[in-house]
């Protein structure tokens, strides 16, 4: 589920000698036996989930073993790269799903959309992994599992405010972030609401809840959205909270110096915006009274639409066993699996899954980035953490700087 910067050159290279040797990729195959590449997360947190797999598919086609082959996220995608060039890929493996799109374009993968009804509750699948196992309206992924974002909070700052229930509207959240900082004005450093000006998972919540989206497509080609109507409304909302609660020195800031749960493990937030396991880090001393609820929406009743972050399980082109490794995936995300992944505290794929947990709750509204092989250089670019720090500083109003992130987002993902 981390992100990770695909090295284009190097990939290039592996598929460049995948392409030249496609032809003998049946000779790396061992006689009924599949490989299966998945993160160490599976082998620590649920293998019995694994086990349920191999043994349902087993049962499906006699004679046949499962190598699963556990991974770590630091080097996976190297070591696949590799494995490309040499000829010899797995049969399945996860991906985390801002890695997709690199691999989807490249070819790496093969087109899986004429099975997608071997899927159970495909036609439920979260629309934000769904998307991350798309591209050019092929399925190349299968939804796996996810986590969302929601806000952590002081629950005994707000009680002591007089805030007894979550805020079901943006504008209540505000306000009662506002009676948070009136009673804690006195705390030297303290912020009602901690976030990091140029978190754009997070920032760019307030794009898509207004409507907005990052770019789109017209005639073959990205033409960037951030400087629609709808997103400038958003990013105006997005400023205008930022400016009400969050504390002006973070303006410039990125969500890793300080991590957000570290200031709140200070004692000096009273609330801050991440994913669901922010909880675990918000230091001995607040530990009790530390809840989450779910980010709300202007539009009262509603949660804001999340940035999901999750895994895909893929195919890679190479495999010489295909079929199988389709109905390895099927029975790997079998209902009953996905409710498994549930109990343990991840999100399961499918919105008909989602149970009335927090984070659960968070994911049923959702938001992914454009699946264009150089999103990759969007991100580098840091071209919507620049849009962000300039409309926070006040160096550009909302729209000029907007519409100078929509131009570079349209010429980077137009790059041949």
């Amino acid at each position: 589920m981390r992100l990770r910067v695909v090295v284009a050159a190097a990939l290039a290279v592996a598929l460049g000698v995948m392409a030249a040797s496609a032809g003998a990729s049946s000779g790396h195959q061992q006689a009924n036996k599949l490989t299966v590449w998945l993160q160490v997360d599976a082998q620590s947190g649920w293998p019995d989930v694994v086990a349920a797999a191999n043994q349902a598919f087993q049962a499906q086609n006699p004679g046949w073993t499962v190598n699963v082959q556990y991974q770590n996220w630091g080097d996976h995608l190297q070591k696949f790269d590799a494995t490309i060039a040499g000829n010899d890929t797995p049969d399945v493996i996860e991906m985390g799903n801002t890695e997709m799109t690199a691999y989807m374009s490249s070819g790496a993968f093969a087109d899986i959309t004429a099975s997608k009804s071997q899927f159970p509750n495909s036609d439920h699948w979260l629309a934000g992994l769904a998307k991350s196992g798309m591209f050019q309206g092929k399925l190349y992924g299968v939804p796996y599992y996810a986590g969302s974002r929601v806000i952590t909070y002081r629950t005994d700052l707000f009680k002591k405010a007089g805030i007894a229930k979550p805020p079901t509207s943006l504008t209540q959240f505000t306000s009662d972030l506002k009676k948070v900082a009136a009673m804690e004005k006195g705390v030297k450093g303290f912020s009602a609401m901690y976030m990091a000006g140029t978190d754009w998972y997070s920032a760019l919540d307030w794009v898509f809840d207004y409507g907005g989206t990052i770019a789109t497509t017209h005639a073959h080609k990205w033409v960037g959205a951030l400087n629609s109507k709808q997103s400038i409304a958003g990013l105006t909302a997005y400023k205008n909270f930022f400016d009400a609660v969050a504390p002006k020195s973070a303006a410039t800031l990125d969500e890793a110096n300080p991590a957000p749960y570290t200031v709140f493990s200070q004692g000096l937030a009273g609330a801050i915006l991440g994913p669901a396991w922010f909880s675990c880090c918000t230091g001995t001393k607040y530990k009790a009274v530390t809840g989450q609820f779910v980010m709300p929406s202007h539009v009262a009743g509603k949660p804001i639409p999340g940035f999901l972050g999750g895994s895909d399980v893929a195919v890679p082109a190479e495999s010489g066993n295909k079929a199988q490794a389709i109905q390895w995936i099927a029975d790997f995300t079998s209902t009953a699996n996905e409710q498994s992944l549930q109990n343990k505290g991840n999100i399961p794929n499918a919105t008909n899954l989602l149970g009335n947990t927090v984070n659960a709750r968070a994911a049923a509204q959702s938001w992914f980035v454009p699946q264009a092989k150089h999103w990759v250089d969007v991100e580098n670019g840091n071209i919507l953490r620049t849009m962000l720090a300039q409309i926070l500083t006040g160096k550009l109003s909302v729209k000029q700087a907007a519409t100078t992130a929509s131009d570079n987002i349209a010429y980077t993902l137009n790059q041949s």
